[in-house]
């Protein structure tokens, strides 16, 4: 039995959800999200809460019906309020320069500057040189887009320098071995 799958998502007061057939619209303070549930799955709401439903126990329904209501719970929760990743640049003259509110400048050791542009929903803030915030509705483009970012320079093993996230622990290499 899907322990996440059957954990009903509570229905905030200023959120609206539409039902048509597999498509499901929420709209909240920040925006609108939509997504299209995979057919077997269905979505229903009560009283203030929206259960998801699947129709038998085939190994697919289960798989789906718990990524449905983790998918679902997650527009809820980006309508309200929001998603931030944060970013860290580690490194001797790395750095962050904002370009506008959806366009930041990196500079991470090339021999030329790297621009990021965000995509639509998705805002970029520089409080620090080496901190970058990413903000959005839509986890799944939050979450994306920092990946990107912090591909262009992964952290290396020996001195630590690149883009990480905040909090990530970076498992140190001993240099060459002295004599």
């Amino acid at each position: 039995m899907s322990r996440v799958g059957n954990a009903p998502i509570p229905l905030p007061s200023n959120v609206d959800i539409n039902i048509s057939g597999s498509h499901v619209t929420v709209k909240g303070p920040q925006g609108v999200l939509e997504r299209d549930v995979p057919s077997p799955i269905s979505v229903i709401t009560e009283e203030g809460v929206i259960k998801v439903v699947r129709p038998n126990d085939e190994r697919r329904n289960k798989a789906l019906h718990g990524l449905v209501r983790a998918l679902v719970n997650n527009m809820v929760v980006g309508v309200t309020n929001g998603f931030v990743k944060e970013l860290e640049i580690v490194g001797v003259g790395y750095r962050a320069t904002p370009q506008g509110p959806n366009q930041i400048q990196l500079a991470l050791g090339f021999s030329h500057p790297v621009n990021v542009t965000a995509p639509d929903g998705v805002t970029f803030e520089v409080p620090q040189p080496t901190r970058i915030n990413i903000k959005g509705i839509d986890k799944e483009k939050v979450g994306q887009v920092a990946a990107n970012i912090r591909k262009i320079r992964k952290p290396e093993p020996y001195k630590g320098k690149g883009v990480k996230y905040v909090g990530e622990r970076i498992v140190r290499k001993a240099g060459k071995a002295g004599k």
